[in-house]
């Protein structure tokens, strides 16, 4: 059975985010930089279903510059097959939409029976480019799963999504698209064997071209990027107990406006 796991690298999320002399991007000098966190829970799933059945492939594949090699490393080391770069600068400024169909270019040459990907990316928390890219494809989606469990013939998936008081269970057809939630497992550490393996393993890069896109227009752009407003600094409000809860009240509705 062949996995593909869509994965994306992001900011640490110890990262002190600033914004460039460009307002319209961040300043990457001294970021260091990480496979987003919910895309580790995509990439245990699959290593997992592998293990499971005892046979199989696991194919990484993202988009990015020159250094989302270091992301396609980390999942190599946790025991992915190989991995897929898709490098171009004309993907440079890629939406969710144009993320998508670059992935289902992908997706179509390499024929996996499922895809996996994080909920969301945890820079721009967008959460759109699993169901998107099942759009594309025309396959079934379930997003933020908590649990799976495929056929012994690998035909269907199911997968259970957490909702107020218990889980929602889906059996879908395959191949379908899945984005896992935090609590599906529990990634594994990279071992000093994995990492040094992980360097002799594939990494093919692809051109949009490569992909059959040949024209690509984003749907959506950043305009800019602003910094939040400093937090006010907190008050102490004196007095007794009785005084103090009224002007609590009289400031939380009338200078807060949160009552």
């Amino acid at each position: 059975m062949k996995i593909l796991v869509a994965v994306k690298q992001v900011p640490d999320t110890a990262t002190q985010v600033k914004i460039s002399s460009d307002p319209k991007a961040i300043d990457t000098a001294g970021i260091t930089w990480i496979v987003s966190p919910y895309d580790e829970f995509a990439i245990e799933e699959a290593l997992r279903i592998k293990e499971k059945r005892g046979q199989g492939e696991v194919v990484a594949v993202t988009l990015g510059p020159d250094r989302a090699k270091e992301t396609l490393r980390s999942a190599l080391a946790m025991g992915c097959d190989r991995a897929i770069h898709v490098n171009d600068p004309a993907l440079a400024n890629a939406d969710t939409m144009t993320t998508a169909r670059a992935l289902a270019a992908v997706v179509k040459q390499e024929a996996p029976q499922l895809v996996l990907c994080g909920r969301q990316a945890i820079d721009d928390d967008a959460g759109a480019v699993g169901a998107q890219l099942a759009e594309v494809l025309g396959w079934p989606c379930a997003s933020w799963i908590m649990e799976e469990t495929i056929d012994a013939d690998a035909k269907t998936v199911r997968v259970g999504r957490q909702v107020e008081g218990g889980l929602e269970v889906f059996d879908i057809p395959l191949p379908a698209v899945l984005s896992a939630q935090k609590g599906l497992n529990e990634p594994r550490y990279p071992t000093l064997k994995g990492i040094m393996g992980a360097k002799k393993k594939e990494i093919k890069d692809v051109k949009a071209s490569d992909l059959g896109l040949s024209s690509i227009t984003p749907e959506l752009s950043i305009t800019a990027l602003e910094a939040l407003p400093a937090r006010p600094p907190g008050r102490i409000i004196p007095g007794d107990v009785k005084d103090a809860v009224k002007e609590l009240v009289r400031s939380l509705r009338e200078d807060a406006k949160a009552i």
